[in-house]
């Protein structure tokens, strides 16, 4: 059968360095840090006391008290960037078919706050069990999608995709498909997560995967650099509307870019560690150029799972220099990490968007806090330190890789009418 071509018409973000789509973008340009001491709560006597929090954010300035008190924070961030991404597309409610309109989120944990803060105070009890009502409902990772859905009416497929952190681009990944084959017109898709909490905090701290820079948050997202020392954790959301071809066409649609694959694998090694070889993706990325349709030599961007971690980044960028041979040193490869922390199961959809803007306005965003070279990474890539970079960008790739050894791969082409 003849696949559908599949575009994105609409962008939302809320982010650690920008709450909206336009304040992301300009922070990712000028190359701003959203890492500072933990503010939600004493993070005093926790080995890392710093992480990407939301600045400025009060949800209730976009949903009132009562519907706020229902969701865990991490529906309440899918809320707001999906409610900005439909917007941006401009769709309107009252003459699509809404049986053609799915949501297809991507959550690594979901209502993790929920669960602690339901846990803490049944603790502190005297053993009578008095759990909120909403304690289940605000706690499940397939509520954002749901509540989505129901406020806007939409009643195509509806479910969450977990693999970690790269959930939500594994959502992306379904929902190209899904509009591919004709199953639907428009997918909001994305992902959100709000685990900077104390059981967050204090799990990733106790795998010894956080960076305990606490004397300078600022630069503790040090992807690639030889001084890296662990994640730096975000929160957050991000929201992309993708839609048909022709019925973003038949509308009048602005396109932002055409999504073109995607490609899944599995490292099949270890719980949490990347395979030291990067064999897993090695596949994923061989997998997301084929089913694109494109050469290695086509790329121009890619915005690395790069997380700062010392394993993970020259895993990543051995896999690169495999796949794309001499070509590499050709691309622009960035992490924005080094800016928003990492979101965990929404990283892969506010990088996509990253990418998709880079696309769109010919400037990669730099990798920030860059000071040390790294012996361990071929000196030829060009990773975009510290400095964003003009450059045309027809084609680009955004990496997502999550415990369990879930790698997920998405690619992005200048429309071609």
């Amino acid at each position: 059968m003849q696949l559908k071509r599949v575009v994105v018409t609409g962008l939302g973000a809320l982010t650690p360095i920008g709450n909206n789509i336009e304040e992301y973008w300009n922070a990712l340009v000028n190359g701003v840090s959203g890492a500072a001491p933990i503010t939600s709560f004493d993070a005093a006597k926790f080995k890392t006391r710093f992480a990407c929090e939301l600045k400025d954010f009060n949800v209730n300035d976009f949903m009132n008290r009562k519907d706020a008190r229902k969701m865990d924070r991490f529906t309440q961030y899918a809320m707001v960037a999906s409610d900005e991404a439909i917007a941006d597309a401009n769709l309107d409610l009252e003459k699509i078919n809404k049986l053609r309109v799915g949501v297809i989120w991507g959550a690594g944990i979901g209502g993790l706050e929920t669960f602690q803060n339901e846990a803490i105070d049944f603790g502190a009890g005297d053993g009578t069990p008095k759990f909120n009502p909403f304690f289940i409902p605000k706690m499940i990772a397939d509520i954002a999608p749901g509540n989505i859905s129901i406020k806007n009416g939409f009643m195509g497929p509806n479910y969450t995709t977990v693999s970690a952190c790269a959930s939500s681009a594994n959502a992306m990944i379904d929902a190209l498909n899904y509009i591919r084959l004709g199953t639907c017109d428009v997918i909001v898709t994305g992902g959100s997560e709000a685990a900077v909490v104390i059981s967050g905090v204090g799990g990733f701290n106790a795998m010894k995967a956080l960076s305990t820079r606490n004397e300078s948050p600022e630069s503790a997202s040090r992807p690639f650099d030889a001084e890296r020392d662990g994640f730096v954790l975000g929160e957050g959301a991000g929201a992309l509307v993708l839609e048909s071809y022709e019925h973003a066409k038949a509308r009048g649609a602005k396109i932002y870019a055409e999504v073109i694959g995607g490609g899944m694998s599995s490292d099949a090694y270890h719980m949490t560690a990347p395979h030291p070889e990067g064999v897993g993706v090695i596949a994923v990325m061989k997998n997301c150029l084929e089913n694109s349709g494109i050469k290695p030599e086509d790329v121009d961007h890619i915005n690395t799972h790069g997380t700062s971690t010392p394993l993970g980044d020259v895993a990543e960028l051995k896999a690169i220099s495999n796949v794309f041979g001499d070509h590499a040193k050709n691309i622009n490869i960035n992490s924005t990490k080094s800016m928003t922390g990492h979101l965990l199961g929404a990283a892969g959809a506010i990088e996509s968007i990253a990418a998709i803007l880079a696309m769109k306005h010919s400037i990669v965003p730099p990798t920030i806090n860059h000071a040390n070279i790294d012996e361990n990474i071929n000196p030829d890539l060009n990773l975009t330190l510290n400095k964003a970079q003009k450059r045309n960008i027809n084609v680009a790739m955004s990496n997502t890789f999550g415990f369990g050894g879930h790698n997920a791969c998405v690619a992005f082409r200048k429309l071609e009418e």
